[in-house]
């Protein structure tokens, strides 16, 4: 597994790297800009300067992911695993900010998205977060996504999960796709009972078209 995640570093560090070697082979190889080259050049900034939804091939806009992982490729630090993936989720809105729910605390910011000729990876970075101060109850990881969000430089669509490469090889964060759990308006009939049988002054209340509710027959 270790050697994976330094493959996968190596291959989304080399996209990071390679996108400003072919800016510079063509800036020396174009001689003086044109008119034409100008325009391409206000065309790509603009770009880039979109929301991310916007930006063309921005295949991550919109979605959710939970945190699967993170690797370091620090050998004392190893893989970090949060022992509930459903308390760290990364929520990357098509406007082109970010909201992620970090155990008991939450983050905002922003985020930017370079997709390569191959959407499925390229360059992305965050914005500053801003981010709650609870104190988690041990062991949590918001601390170290909090604090490693600013250094995400690269992402890789991979098997159905994403991975966030730091620089300078610092490690990956593995995120799977996250659905949200529909809320299913049906009560049940057991609990409603246990209930009832726990506090025979409560009973069900339906008001118009409101959900079910228990009030105590004295409040009526």
């Amino acid at each position: 597994m270790r050697s994976f995640y330094r493959k996968l570093s190596v291959i989304v560090t080399a996209v990071f790297l390679i996108s400003p070697l072919f800016i510079v082979a063509s800036c020396t190889s174009g001689g003086i800009k044109n008119q034409n080259d100008q325009s391409g050049a206000n065309a790509e900034s603009a770009e880039k300067d979109k929301p991310a939804a916007e930006q063309k091939g921005a295949p991550l806009a919109g979605t959710q992911w939970r945190l699967v992982e993170f690797q370091s490729m620090d050998d004392a630090q190893g893989t970090q695993r949060p022992d509930n993936p459903l308390l760290y989720i990364m929520s990357l809105k098509t406007d082109g900010t970010v909201h992620m729910q970090l155990n008991c605390n939450k983050a905002t910011g922003s985020w930017k998205i370079e997709p390569s000729a191959d959407p499925s990876s390229g360059k992305l970075d965050f914005g500053p977060l801003a981010t709650t101060k609870a104190l988690c109850p041990p062991p949590s990881m918001d601390e170290l996504v909090a604090s490693q969000a600013q250094w995400v430089r690269g992402y890789l669509l991979k098997d159905g999960k994403l991975y966030l490469s730091l620089m300078a090889d610092g490690g990956v964060f593995a995120w799977e796709p996250h659905a949200e759990t529909p809320y299913i308006d049906k009560s049940d009939a057991a609990i409603e009972q246990a209930i009832l049988n726990a506090n025979p002054d409560y009973k069900k209340d339906i008001v118009l078209d409101q959900k079910a509710r228990y009030v105590t027959a004295l409040w009526i």
